[in-house]
């Protein structure tokens, strides 16, 4: 009786397991997606509402004014934070700017960009306030203070990162060469922040971030960290938002990149070459 061979049973095909790597960048990028979404952005913004609301009902009403300064020192409670946003931004757009350089995608350009821009605003934000709070202590809007003048050097550097995304024609390398920008750039945030301690100017030395426990009262640390807190909400809402329009904007651009050209259709020629080529009517002319 003849045997009959039976088919092997299909195994089951193995599919190669994805890297690590690409799972981290997946996530990091569901992540912010999640963040620049209409409902990410809009609770960010609810929070960001709700914590300045609390920040300034503490530091205006709660805390007392300071002895030696009086009412003027409260400038404190949105300087100090728009100095800690400033420095948090370029570190974001320094890490965002390797991680570009390094992957090439979109999504870590956009972060950066994003960041970019927030950091200039904090940092011009931080130099009105903080001349607004030196004419009454220092008896002049600007002088040329070692933390001022790195500070402003800072802000020249990031705003010359936003222009060079622009030089280029191909978005690809303006986005390289500002991320280059981006990562030397974050070299000044560490010389603003120890200037005071290097050379010897008119700031004071670090109250809150310095070697030892903070030389500030517990009631003031409380409503500057409530306020530092309020800050950072506030940058992740605008961060989030322009993340999203910039998004919008890359899409459309590379729409218009990608589009392919029409043959066969004619220019339209200007409004005065059609004028000048017009056909005179009959009977029109000069009379004399």
């Amino acid at each position: 009786m003849a045997t009959i061979a039976r088919r092997p049973a299909p195994q089951p095909r193995a599919h190669p397991a994805r890297p690590s790597g690409a799972r981290n960048r997946s996530r990091g990028a569901r992540l912010l997606g999640a963040l620049c979404g209409s409902r990410g952005i809009f609770w960010q913004g609810v929070a960001a509402a709700v914590a300045l609301g609390a920040s300034a009902v503490v530091s205006l009403l709660v805390v007392p004014a300071d002895a030696a300064q009086g009412d003027v020192q409260r400038l404190m409670y949105v300087h100090v934070p728009a100095a800690w946003t400033a420095y948090l931004s370029f570190a974001v757009v320094a890490f965002a700017s390797a991680a570009y350089l390094r992957t090439g995608r979109v999504h870590w350009d956009r972060l950066a960009v994003a960041a970019a821009e927030a950091g200039v605003l904090f940092t011009g934000l931080t130099i009105a306030l903080g001349s607004l709070w030196g004419r009454p202590i220092w008896g002049a809007w600007w002088t040329w203070d070692p933390r001022l003048t790195t500070t402003l050097v800072l802000l020249l550097v990031y705003a010359g990162y936003l222009a060079v995304r622009g030089l280029p024609d191909n978005p690809d390398r303006g986005a390289r060469w500002s991320a280059v920008v981006g990562l030397v750039g974050f070299l000044d945030v560490p010389v603003v922040h120890l200037s005071v301690v290097w050379w010897r100017g008119l700031h004071q030395p670090a109250t809150v971030l310095r070697p030892g426990t903070p030389t500030m009262a517990g009631s003031m640390l409380a409503a500057l960290l409530l306020a530092v807190l309020a800050f950072t909400l506030l940058w992740a809402y605008l961060v989030a938002a322009r993340m999203r329009t910039e998004r919008a904007a890359q899409r459309t651009r590379r729409e218009l990149l990608s589009a392919p050209v029409r043959r066969g259709v004619q220019p339209v020629a200007p409004v005065a070459d059609l004028v000048a080529t017009a056909p005179t009517p009959q009977g029109a002319g000069s009379h004399g």
